[in-house]
């Protein structure tokens, strides 16, 4: 599991970057991690880029991470709006949009690059 966090040539959004296996756990220190460089530069907009990731955790380990590990104080700003970007072919983070939306977070998951940067601006 390796990733990269960055903001955007125009700073209007930060990237993140995973490549390899994917879990809760990666996820969770990932995504602090990104909300901090954005609070640092006054960003609130997030580009998961998943395209070379796949999701290896189970329903539960996904719901859990939306309604529990999401809700403790952890720097994570709930007011951000979030893309996940997929490969065309990738079904593994489907669940995990599901229940972060259903659990009120501003998460889309898009399989198109130019459709997931649209929404974020």
């Amino acid at each position: 599991m390796s990733y990269t966090i960055y903001p955007s040539k125009d700073k209007k959004y930060i990237v993140l970057k995973h490549w390899g296996e994917m879990n809760r756990e990666f996820g969770m220190k990932r995504v602090i991690e990104a909300h901090k460089l954005g609070a640092k530069l006054g960003i609130t907009r997030y580009l998961v880029d998943l395209t070379e990731a796949i999701n290896l955790d189970i329903a539960y380990s996904s719901y859990m991470y939306a309604n529990e590990d999401l809700k403790t104080p952890c720097g994570i700003n709930r007011t951000a709006r979030a893309a996940m970007l997929v490969s065309a072919d990738d079904h593994s983070h489907d669940f995990v949009e599901t229940v972060l939306r259903n659990a009120g977070h501003n998460v889309t998951l898009f399989r198109d690059r130019e459709l997931a940067i649209k929404h974020l601006l």
